[in-house]
């Protein structure tokens, strides 16, 4: 099976309202749909997007410019494709657009991996888990009000979900102290709750508000720092009794490598996007599992169950709804899990009716 082309789409998902976070406010996604096509009628699907439709040509760009090291090959030989790639790539980096070009195109070939195989990929993969726990993160902004915020909660637990995230970055921490009490008392002691700073703290700062957040039972409390203060992050998770989550702006294997050098974080979260794919992502769940730690996923529920229901060591499926419109098939539930498709591939679809419908508006 050899690949005849790669295709990209990009259209634009817009948020019902914007949301606020301690990165900004985010009100769209530009979103580049990758497909590609092989010559037995198999055609592997991906998704890749930015923040705010914000340089979404750049990205589609860099997916299209590394389209020749996979056309004419074969769809099945992902690591050639993967180690071609990151040669390629050199000159310009190992971070950053170039890797998120990769991961597009090394996600699409995987799901055309599985369709022919006829197998779901958690299954190709090795299979450790059909269901895999599942947090609500699709509320709980920093923009929301405590009675909103209260309401909220109430809400995602009544839907089922035995777990949510909430957002931290008031200016007084007083206030973030404040909020998490009000949505802990509100959903009781059994329902396990996280909080994310969105990197915005700086390492006084986390270390200060994760110790007035002590009393209130985090499941963890993610990205206090910027992504690049992995030393500080460090100390930070050394100070608090809280279990720190990070990683979903790391890149490939080397940048996880150098956290758990540094023990910077006790749950690793990979972004399929950012972390090279599905290849790069069970490299890293492989070498956390070594070191005894877990992993969790940030974003791409319909495509990161697949990854996650093959790693003995994942914690935690991020159901985070905003790109599901998209999709054909719907992310099941059940006891608070969510149940890995046994569809072939990513087990999901692009619905390309929506899709043009959303073109067109």
């Amino acid at each position: 099976m050899k690949v005849t082309a790669v295709e990209t789409t990009p259209i634009v998902v817009r948020l019902p309202e914007p949301i606020g976070s301690a990165l900004g406010q985010i009100a769209s996604f530009g979103c580049i749909l990758v497909s590609v096509r092989t010559d037995a009628g198999i055609t592997g699907e991906n998704l890749i997007f930015t923040l705010n439709d914000r340089r979404t040509p750049v990205l589609r760009q860099m997916v299209e410019s590394l389209s020749d090291l996979v056309i004419g090959q074969d769809a099945g030989h992902i690591a050639g494709f993967w180690a071609r790639a990151w040669k390629d790539i050199n000159f310009i980096g190992h971070k950053g657009v170039s890797v998120v070009g990769i991961s597009a195109i090394d996600g699409a070939l995987w799901d055309a991996l599985g369709k022919a195989a006829g197998l779901p990929l958690y299954r190709l993969l090795g299979g450790a888990q059909s269901r895999v726990p599942v947090y609500h993160s699709g509320g709980l902004w920093l923009s929301r009000t405590v009675d909103e915020l209260v309401a909220e909660a109430q809400d995602f637990v009544g839907q089922g979900f035995r777990a949510i995230k909430m957002r931290l970055g008031k200016a007084d921490p007083a206030e973030d102290a404040a909020r998490v009490r009000a949505v802990r008392e509100a959903i009781g002691p059994h329902v396990a709750l996280m909080a994310d700073a969105n990197q915005g703290q700086t390492e006084a700062q986390a270390i200060r508000l994760g110790r007035r957040l002590e009393e209130f039972n985090l499941t963890w409390f993610e990205e206090p720092l910027p992504a690049w203060d992995l030393d500080g992050l460090a100390r930070v998770a050394a100070a608090l009794d809280t279990p720190i989550a990070s990683g979903e702006t790391e890149y490939t294997r080397y940048g996880f490598r150098r956290m758990l050098e540094l023990r910077s974080a006790d749950i690793l979260m990979p972004d399929l996007q950012r972390v090279g794919g599905v290849s790069e992502f069970m490299r890293v769940g492989h070498m956390a599992e070594a070191h005894d730690v877990a992993v969790s996923s940030h974003l791409f529920p319909e495509t990161s169950i697949q990854v996650l229901g093959a790693l003995s060591n994942a914690i935690y499926l991020e159901y985070m709804p905003w790109f599901s419109p998209l999709y054909q098939e719907k992310l099941e539930f059940s006891d608070g899990a969510a149940v890995v498709p046994e569809r072939p591939g990513w087990g999901f679809c692009f619905d390309w009716d929506r899709i043009r419908h959303l073109q067109n508006q």
